[in-house]
């Protein structure tokens, strides 16, 4: 594989954060699978040694770079710790953002720093059970009343749901007029009304808790409503390539775990007295994947590239969620086939990594929303050929 370029501090950091994940969660991920979510105070000791929020200014607590490699360290190590489970860049990078991006000062300074140090833990609330990648079609409501909007809905499939002290929450504010104004609220916990539901169970992602909410009357104050009222669903687009990147650094960390858990395994196995990997179609599919790995790779970190010079765009973001996800999925099939019988049975990883792969390509706006997005840019008037492009 081509060399990936981290600088010399970056380094030091993944090795720094390795050594946490060895010594404060990988310990306890199959406990946190059995419960059903993982304990709080592991994003309290991440922010301990500054392992949480890296991006935000000293003043919140961070280090203030925003170079979007630490997260992908980040993402990348706690793939391969198989600890993936821990939505610990949900809060960081996926939501914390938004706070700086669309909050005020005072917003900033009420929060921020409790998000860095793992005190107040983030989640963001798009999904109903009628709308999933389509925005337009959610039904919670807000109403601006005297001192408050009046929020009345509910959300489910929301990641670090049960865990969350801060929930973004997106609500159409002029239903009747306009599908697409939407206004992002600041919901608390311990507000009246605001009521959390069942931990859903899942296929996969055992640890990472997932849950209904609800939001009965619930009376946000004015200070609460992040950025401007009725541009929630523009805020919301903006972040979704950030999201889409981040999600396809995990996928291809996954696959990757997914191949050298393979590897490994048709070493070791026999069949008709010789190793699995003897055989010509394990060398080839081995091979195969291998080459798609490597590709994807090298896009991948093309795209952090162009997310640091601020030139990725959602097309682009889009390419490397839907070929990741899918990667991700097929590098996990493979595997399980590799591994006979044996890939079936829990105790192997490689049957893990099955079932937490299929979210991949749902999440994040699903593999077929990717491929509308792609092919309205590559059929459009003002298609750009990648190689013209400059960042």
């Amino acid at each position: 594989m081509l060399p990936r370029e981290f600088t010399e501090e970056q380094n030091m950091f993944r090795d720094a954060y390795r050594k946490f994940l060895a010594a404060e969660i990988v310990p306890h991920m199959e406990e946190w699978r059995s419960a059903g979510i993982v304990d709080r105070g592991a994003f309290r000791k991440a922010g301990e040694q500054g392992l949480l929020m890296v991006w935000p200014e000293e003043k919140y607590g961070g280090v203030g770079d925003n170079d979007f490699r630490f997260e992908q360290i980040i993402i990348e190590e706690t793939t391969y710790a198989r600890a993936a489970d821990w939505f610990n860049t949900l809060h960081s990078r996926l939501v914390g953002p938004y706070l700086t991006r669309f909050g005020n000062d005072e917003q900033c300074e009420r929060f921020l720093p409790k998000c860095v140090s793992g005190e107040c833990i983030l989640a963001i609330a798009m999904t109903e059970p009628d709308a999933g990648s389509d925005l337009a079609g959610i039904r919670t409501t807000a109403v601006e009343q005297d001192d408050h909007w009046l929020l009345s809905g509910s959300k489910t499939y929301i990641s670090n749901g049960i865990n969350a002290d801060l929930v973004i929450v997106a609500a159409k504010t002029d239903p009747d007029n306009n599908p697409h104004t939407m206004t992002l609220l600041l919901v608390e916990a311990g507000m009246e009304g605001f009521e959390r539901g069942r931990n859903l169970h899942k296929m996969g992602l055992k640890a990472q808790d997932t849950a209904e909410l609800f939001f009965n009357d619930v009376k946000v104050p004015k200070e609460n409503v992040l950025g401007e009222p009725g541009k929630g669903f523009y805020y919301l687009m903006e972040g979704l390539a950030e999201e889409r990147l981040l999600g396809a650094a995990g996928y291809i960390a996954a696959a990757q775990l997914s191949f050298d858990l393979t590897a490994d395994y048709v070493k070791e196995r026999k069949a008709f007295g010789k190793p699995i990997a003897a055989f010509q179609n394990t060398q080839f599919k081995l091979a195969e994947l291998r080459t798609e790995l490597d590709i994807a790779q090298t896009y991948v970190d093309q795209c952090v590239r162009a997310f640091n010079a601020d030139a990725l765009t959602a097309v682009d973001a889009a390419k490397a969620k839907y070929w990741c996800s899918e990667l991700q999925v097929k590098a996990a099939d493979i595997g399980v086939q590799l591994h006979g019988g044996a890939g079936y049975m829990d105790e192997y990883p490689i049957s893990r990594q099955y079932t937490d792969a299929k979210i991949s390509t749902i999440y994040a706006g699903t593999s077929e929303v990717m491929k509308i997005i792609i092919s309205r840019d590559c059929l459009g008037d003002d298609y750009q050929p990648f190689n013209t492009r400059n960042f």
